[in-house]
This record gives C-alpha cells, sequence and structure tokens, in this order.
C-alpha cells in the first residue's frame, strides 16, 4: 500500500486555465505573446540598466532587480501554463511542483519589498537630496536589495517544506495553472491547520509593512513637493515617482482583489484571472511603464538605436 501511495505522488496534473477547447489554441497564442514580450523587456531591461553608464544610480539598481524579480516569477509559471494549452494533460512531477511553488514564492514576495525599497529610494531622493548620494550608497542599496531576497527564500522554503512533508490524500490534480500554495493545501490529508496560519500570517506581514513603507514614503513625499516653490521643481518630483506609482497601485490593486474582497463574492475563476494578471500581464507591463513614462530610459534606447 505504501508504494502504491508515494507512486500516486510522482506527479500532479494542473488543470490549467480552462478546459473550453476552442479557447486552448487563442489563449496559447495569446499568452505565448505576452510572456516573450515579458522576457524581451525585462532582460532588456536588466541589460539597459547594466549596461548604460548614466543609468548606474540607485533608482535604477533596484530596477534591475525589479525587472530580475518579474522575470524569475513568470518564467517560474509561465512555460508551464503555456504546457496546458497544448497537451490532454499537463502534467508536473512531485519534484519540480515543489521547485515552482518555492520559486513563485521567493520572487513574489521579494517583489513586494523591492518596491517598497524603490520608495524608500524616491523619498530620500526627493526629500534628502543633498545627503542622497551619502545615504543610498552602494552598500546600503545591496543590504535593500540582500534582505528581500533572503527573507523571501526563507518563508517560500518555510512554506514549500511544511507543505510537501504533509500527507497527501493521493488525488493528485491540482484546479490550477501552476503549483500555488492553497491549491496544494486541498489535497492534503493532514491537519493544514498551521501551514494555513503561517501562510495567512506572513502574507498579511508582507501586504500591510510593504504596503505601509510604500505609503510613508509617497506621504512624505507629498509633503515635500507641496512645499515647493517652483512648478517646475514638483513636475520633476512628480515624473520621478510616476512610474513606480504606477506599478505599485497596478500590483497591489490586483493583490487586493484577490484578498480583501469578502467571501461571499469570491469566484475561483475570477481569482485564476487575477493571478494570471500578476504572474504573467504585470511583468509584461512593468518594463513597459519605465520605458514609456521614464525620460532617462527613453533616452538610453533612444542612444542604442542611434548606435545600431
Amino acid at each position: 500500500m505504501d508504494d502504491r501511495f508515494f507512486e500516486m505522488l510522482n506527479e500532479f496534473i494542473l488543470t490549467g486555465i480552462t478546459d473550453i477547447p476552442e479557447l486552448q489554441a487563442p489563449l496559447f497564442g495569446l499568452f505565448l505573446i505576452i510572456y516573450m514580450i515579458s522576457v524581451v523587456g525585462n532582460l532588456g531591461m536588466i541589460i539597459l540598466t547594466k549596461t548604460d553608464s548614466r543609468l548606474q544610480t540607485p533608482m535604477y539598481f533596484f530596477l534591475r532587480h525589479l525587472a530580475f524579480i518579474d522575470l524569475g516569477y513568470s518564467t517560474a509559471v509561465g512555460p508551464k501554463m503555456l504546457g496546458s494549452f497544448i497537451v490532454n494533460q499537463n502534467t508536473i512531477s512531485y519534484k519540480c511542483c515543489a521547485t515552482q511553488l518555492a520559486f513563485f514564492i521567493t520572487f513574489i514576495i521579494s517583489e513586494l519589498f523591492i518596491l517598497s525599497a524603490m520608495a524608500y529610494d524616491r523619498y530620500v531622493a526627493i526629500c534628502n537630496p543633498l545627503l542622497y548620494t551619502v545615504v543610498m550608497s552602494q552598500k546600503v542599496c545591496s543590504v535593500l536589495v540582500a534582505i528581500p531576497y533572503l527573507y523571501s527564500a526563507f518563508v517560500s522554503l518555510l512554506t514549500t517544506i511544511k507543505i510537501f512533508i504533509s500527507s497527501f490524500c493521493g488525488y493528485n490534480v491540482i484546479s490550477y495553472f501552476y503549483c500555488d500554495s492553497l491549491p496544494l493545501l486541498n489535497l492534503l490529508c493532514s491537519n493544514t491547520r498551521d501551514i494555513e496560519l503561517i501562510i495567512l500570517i506572513f502574507s498579511a506581514f508582507n501586504l500591510v509593512s510593504s504596503l505601509l513603507i510604500v505609503l510613508l514614503s509617497y506621504m512624505l513625499i507629498l509633503k515635500a513637493i507641496l512645499r515647493m516653490n517652483s512648478a517646475e521643481g514638483r513636475q520633476k518630483a512628480f515624473s520621478t515617482c510616476g512610474s513606480h506609482l504606477t506599478v505599485v497601485v497596478v500590483l497591489y490593486g490586483t493583490l487586493f482583489f484577490m484578498y480583501v474582497q469578502p467571501k461571499s463574492s469570491h469566484s475561483f475563476d475570477t481569482d485564476k484571472m487575477a493571478s494570471v494578471f500578476y504572474t504573467m500581464v504585470i511583468p509584461m507591463l512593468n518594463p513597459m511603464i519605465y520605458s514609456l513614462r521614464n525620460k532617462e530610459v527613453k533616452a538610453a534606447l533612444h542612444r542604442i538605436r542611434k548606435y545600431l
């Protein structure tokens, strides 16, 4: 019996986004385009901010890591999701499922706190411009990036290990398009209360603490901007924050749509679409937002076109 039990856990079946045959081909084409744009955009942003001499500031250091994170979690989910459209039964091995979950949690938590670090960077740049290079030294920037990575890796390993050392019932169909913690909890036979509590506490802490840093930073930024006498100075200050603020609103808006709405209005299909948005669409949008709204990035792209 034990042998059969472990054999059943060799793999999981991902149901994907939809089981309607007519939608498989169009959705495959749509999400393939989205994923390819995301890969090209984020890789391009990483290379641009690494090689362009005029983009060697803390703001673009954080932007490079944001692009790396976006590339990471879209790649953790995207290829396997695309596979669900072209195979009859989209399976994922037990180990690959655990790996996908671990990487996804690591990247999504890192994104929240990198955005917080970027908000703090904008606060220092606007409210303490004379001390900016001192406060936002390379060492400080490295610490502000290292802490989110280390913390998110810890939370990820804790959650993943707790789930995968638990007993699965043998039913291996995950009603989702990737290995996420909540759909996996539905397959466990053992008591999931401890795991659910861990997920709830860390999720609440991650969302609330990162958002508080962003809100506090922008409240102080707004206060400093309103005190400026020059309209040109106010315009410049707003323009440096516009791209980051747009990214923050899109990401947190999606997350709060998923987690803050009343349970009575929750729909599994709606949650699945929201998950598609923040796992696939947001990583595609972020480099576009920074390319279209940021003058320095546009200038760097223009310089590259001149060389080409």
